[in-house]
């Protein structure tokens, strides 16, 4: 812990300057400023939790939010703690909870985290277009924020995500800077088009002109005892008047680079006294203040459940949607509603294509057209192998058989369909012949079959059997492109999407019962998949996620302008199917050649009834 004591009254004032974050002693005349951390890229925000020594900024540039220990000896190396941000603009420390509160006008989110990044929770993600500045009150439990996208406004809600309102919407243009007088409750903010300053109550009631008509462009604000201090970018000074009327108006410290954000640095904006010090408040997790009794609630890392004891969250998601972009791999739970895509620590990915899961192992599986070659890795990056490097083309589909444990892909180079054991060993050819433009490729290892589409010259999907006979062509009218494909096993039915024609279809996989789902806006459909009641795809000219219901064809966005979308795979994490089966696969295998086993024949049996001596898989 240290100490910077207050000389006569005056504080020092942290503020970031882009290129550094500097301290500025207000009692000296002149304002002498240090600098605490130089040699920065865009540093816009910043706050710091003084009893722990902790100074945080984020990084626009970087897309970052950073941190280092500061006492009187100096600064320590700088830590990198939030990383895979877009446009970092707040930044606020909870001081008691010890937390990390941001926000990102570019992602339109508010997020949380604890004070090293870790247990990272979305709060916010609707009704934002241009959030900025935020401030917490940790010790009643509200944060506050402002938004000067179209629809300009103040918000506030609890710390914990709840009790959101609106509470300032009228005269409000460029809400910039935003602070909290604590000791009379109040909401001060200053506005760069209307060039105010104006407080309120905590609720937004009872609004007041502070200053008014003096303000080339304020940017951020900050408050010590009866003392108003904010930035400007036009006149590239801190300037300072009295909280109540406005008067008293001076320079604090001027020819400042590019000043940005600013707090007032004392141990006396932040007092120490917090409900979630004693045993994290029973919390597995994350636990945030809150407004009301109990003043806290236990909360669970982005796209992880709450258990129903209100304090235990699950171990990571159940449901996942996994996805490929040209350069990185990301995943996104399916679990909570916030749908925030999170880019796996995967190294050196040229153009990913397909991708796929085995929820028997937990290894991630993708194809990759630059490189030439399939690859593997966990679910957080770790452990990333290359599985199949020799004779491959343009890799457009792959598949697990999570049974039998191989791996199925198409190469629309090579022109034929392979498989090879999940480890890459005992490679074949299964189809080498009549295909034109093989892409999506899906498996029902119970039933024995795999399914693949051709958007070649004659446009088709055909089955065959898992060992590459007995095929069959299933469609092969009213197709043009048929990228993506999917199928619903408990149900029989087999999905499929058209770039060409912009439509969904489904059919029952004996080849009956043909219709058009969905055939409005899909410009065009490339990665597709199926979970449970939903169908998901990627649209390159949309530059989107989206899913929609298979029997009421209601329609949601899951990601919007995200560029270079590929294939996707909406899957159980731990499960083949998910829970509640009650069934043991079982799984009879003769050898069709030395290398591959092939399964001849599998059978539905309830739990507790197989035969002795078979192998079998659980799902």
């Amino acid at each position: 812990r240290f100490f910077l004591f207050v000389v006569a009254g005056e504080p020092l004032l942290l503020y970031a300057n882009r290129r550094d974050l500097r301290l500025v002693d207000t009692a000296h005349e002149k304002a002498n400023d240090t600098v605490v951390v130089g040699g920065l890229e865009d540093a816009a925000a910043v706050d710091y939790v003084y009893s722990q020594g902790l100074i945080y900024w984020s990084d626009v540039s970087e897309e970052a939010i950073k941190r280092t220990f500061f006492n009187q000896s100096g600064a320590s190396p700088v830590q990198t703690v939030v990383q895979g941000l877009a446009s970092p603009d707040g930044l606020a420390c909870d001081w008691l909870g010890s937390k990390l509160y941001w926000t990102d006008s570019e992602t339109n989110r508010i997020e949380v985290a604890e004070l090293d990044g870790s247990l990272r929770k979305v709060l916010f993600w609707q009704e934002l277009d241009q959030p900025r500045a935020i401030a917490l009150d940790p010790e009643r439990g509200f944060m506050y924020w402002t938004d000067w996208g179209e629809v300009p406004k103040i918000e506030r809600a609890g710390m914990d995500g709840t009790n959101r309102s609106m509470i300032i919407h009228k005269d409000i243009y460029w809400p910039n800077g935003l602070t909290l007088d604590y000791s009379q409750q109040k909401l001060y903010w200053a506005d760069a088009k209307f060039n105010f300053i104006h407080r309120s109550n905590l609720d937004g009631s009872h609004r007041e002109v502070v200053v008014k008509d003096e303000l080339p462009h304020p940017f951020a604000l900050t408050l010590y005892e009866s003392t108003l201090f904010w930035t400007d970018w036009n006149t590239h000074s801190i300037h300072s008047c009295t909280k109540e009327t406005g008067r008293g108006q001076r320079t604090v410290h001027s020819n400042i680079f590019s000043p940005m954000d600013i707090h007032v640095f004392s141990p006396r904006r932040q007092p120490v006294c917090d409900p979630c010090s004693r045993d994290n408040g029973g919390c597995s997790h994350l636990c945030l203040l809150a407004p009301s009794s109990p003043f806290f609630r236990c909360a669970c890392p982005t796209g992880v459940q709450l258990l129903e004891d209100g304090r235990t969250c699950r171990d990571g998601a159940t449901q996942m949607l996994l996805l490929a972009r040209r350069t990185d791999l990301r995943q996104i739970s399916l679990d909570t509603p916030d749908f925030t895509d999170v880019v796996l620590q995967v190294e050196d990915i040229r153009h990913a294509i397909a991708i796929d899961y085995d929820p028997v192992e937990g290894y991630l599986y993708w194809t990759d057209d630059d490189v030439k070659a399939i690859r593997r890795s966990r679910l957080d990056g770790s452990d990333a192998q290359f599985i199949v490097t020799s004779q491959v083309s343009h890799p457009d589909g792959i598949a697990v058989d999570w049974i039998a444990r191989n791996l199925y892909w198409t190469d629309t180079g090579t022109d034929r369909i392979e498989v090879t054991r999940l480890n890459g060993t005992m490679r074949k050819i299964l189809i080498s012949e009549d295909l034109d433009e093989p892409r999506a490729i899906v498996l029902d290892p119970v039933a024995g079959y795999m399914y693949w589409t051709d958007w070649g010259e004659v446009p088709k999907i055909e089955r065959a059997d898992l060992d590459g006979m007995e095929r069959v062509v299933m469609v092969n009218t009213s197709l043009g492109w048929p990228n993506g494909l999917a199928l619903d096993y408990h149900e029989g039915r087999m999905y499929w999407g058209d770039a060409k024609t912009d439509k969904i279809e489904v059919m029952n996989v004996n080849g009956t019962g043909r219709r058009v789902l969905v055939e409005n806006k899909l410009p065009h459909i490339f990665g597709f998949t199926l979970l449970g009641d939903h169908i998901y795809w990627t649209d390159w000219q949309r530059r989107s996620i989206e899913r929609v219901h298979k029997r009421t064809a209601e329609r949601e966005v899951i990601i919007d302008q995200l560029p270079d979308l590929m294939g996707l795979k909406a899957t159980f994490v731990h499960e083949a199917f998910g829970e509640g089966t009650g069934f043991l696969w079982l799984h009879v295998l003769d050898c069709w050649t030395p290398l591959i086993p092939h399964i001849h024949q599998i059978r539905r049996l309830p739990a507790g009834s197989w035969p002795p001596g078979f192998g079998f898989f659980i799902s």
